[in-house]
């Protein structure tokens, strides 16, 4: 097991990694919508919000020898479900391969962001 820490996506704001590797897999911790060179949430709302999650999360798995077509499973977090449209137009985008999903409504996010998405991904070798 061998944790990931990437300067291109936000530092944990905890005790946590970025990601974990295993031989085989990438599981990555939640990403919200923080600017890796500002720390601070991103401008706008839900689409922007979520454009900066699933790259903040890309470059982490990229640090894990891994990608965004390899993800496997992600597990969404909203804020508040009528932004669910938005936020599945901007996620479709990146996530051409279709992973399963599960999408959580929640009460509040840190920092108050709208969105977090976390993966399990493959490795690529």
């Amino acid at each position: 097991m061998k944790s990931i820490t990437t300067t291109k996506a936000p530092a944990a704001i905890g005790a946590y990694s970025q990601a974990i590797v295993t031989s085989t897999f990438v599981y990555t911790s939640g990403q919200i919508p923080l600017s890796p060179e500002s720390g601070e949430i991103v401008e706008g709302g839900i689409k922007e919000q979520t454009e900066q999650v699933i790259k903040n999360l890309n470059e982490v798995l990229i640090a894990a020898e891994s990608s965004l077509d390899s993800v496997i499973k992600t597990t969404c977090f909203l804020t508040d479900m009528d932004n669910f449209a938005e936020f599945n137009e901007v996620y479709a985008r990146f996530f051409t391969q279709k992973p399963a999903r599960s999408c959580v409504a929640v009460r509040a996010l840190p920092k108050g962001s709208f969105v977090e998405i976390e993966a399990v991904a493959e490795i690529l070798k």
